[in-house]
């Protein structure tokens, strides 16, 4: 009897012929894995570039039935919505208003694909003329998030939200108690129904920059890093995804993900029957794409390559700026 060949050759065999290497292949992604960012901004009649993010765009609502339709016909499920208003204030009042623009841009979502989910981001940053993520208490000699005026407005904002017809809320501020604030509104107006993802796990990241020309909602004095996650910290992301858990979130976000693989890979291990996504985010993106131009990498090779690693380290679902494209690489 021969013996056993040895494992390299047996390895390299199995990466013979193409057929075979996909017969033994671990980690598969597909369109339906995916959600695809969109920026809804007010007062414009044309849909406006992002400079920093090619191939994006802050979206006029005249310009939103085509997109919505272009999307769903490539297989895409899922958008997550983020608006950026004509007017401005300290309270981000546009973010809970009947006819803000998430609510105008929701209906026309819903009118035009109702099977698509459309999932609202619940935050005040881009609404405020300040650009921070909550209401600001400023009697205190340092502006300072006032934790329980901000929670009362999120509260007005996913109301608002649900009665425009969103499917999911899913709130982004890193607020203390955000979750249980928004369930029992939610479930106070007859919203039981409706599911939240909370970013639960957000790092006061240096990969946001793209975004925040998207939405405009740079803040306009100060960092948010009382209310975000220190990049050097690992273990409080546990802290944090089980009082949001304990709060009756729904399902659990990673933010960034690429830079936070061994984050997703330990919240996937604790929690294993909770879903979880991960926003590959515009920093991300960015990146790829800059080097992309330049010539230095070949960018589907990269952009597949990271979401593969996002997926393999136990992300069920990823929010990629590269959604449209993968899909069409996909469909290739």
């Amino acid at each position: 009897m021969k013996d056993m060949p040895c494992l390299p050759t047996r390895l390299r065999r199995l990466r013979h012929l193409p057929v075979i290497r996909e017969l033994v292949q671990e980690t598969f992604i597909q369109p339906t894995d995916l959600i695809l960012p969109l920026f809804i901004k007010a007062g414009i009649k044309n849909n406006e570039p992002i400079s920093s993010m090619p191939g994006h765009f802050q979206f006029a609502l005249q310009g939103l039935t085509k997109e919505i339709k272009e999307i769903k016909s490539l297989g895409l499920n899922a958008i997550m919505i983020f608006g950026v208003p004509e007017k401005k204030d300290a309270l981000g009042s546009d973010s809970f208003s009947d006819h803000g623009i998430m609510q105008q841009a929701i209906k026309i979502i819903k009118d035009t694909e109702p099977e698509l989910l459309v999932i609202s981001d619940i935050c005040l940053c881009q609404y405020t003329s300040h650009g921070h993520c909550g209401f600001i208490n400023d009697k205190t000699g340092r502006p300072d998030i006032d934790n329980d005026k901000t929670l009362a407005l999120l509260q007005k904002q996913v109301i608002s939200h649900a009665k425009a017809g969103t499917d999911m809320l899913a709130p982004s501020g890193m607020i203390d108690g955000m979750i249980a604030a928004i369930r029992n509104a939610l479930d106070e107006e007859g919203f039981e129904h409706l599911p939240t993802l909370s970013y639960s796990v957000k790092y006061a990241s240096s990969m946001y920059g793209p975004f925040r020309e998207a939405t405009e909602g740079a803040p306009k004095f100060g960092d948010r890093k009382t209310h975000q996650i220190d990049p050097a910290n690992g273990d409080i992301a546990f802290r944090e995804a089980a009082l949001d858990l304990e709060e009756g979130a729904d399902m659990l976000m990673v933010k960034p993900a690429h830079t936070y693989l061994d984050v997703i890979y330990r919240l996937k291990q604790a929690y294993p029957g909770v879903p979880l996504g991960a926003y590959h985010p515009s920093g991300e993106f960015a990146m790829i794409k800059a080097a992309a131009e330049k010539g230095w990498l070949d960018e589907k090779k990269a952009a597949l390559e990271v979401l593969t690693s996002i997926k393999r380290a136990g992300a069920d679902f990823i929010l990629t700026y590269f959604a449209k494209q993968f899909c069409k690489w996909y469909q290739d």
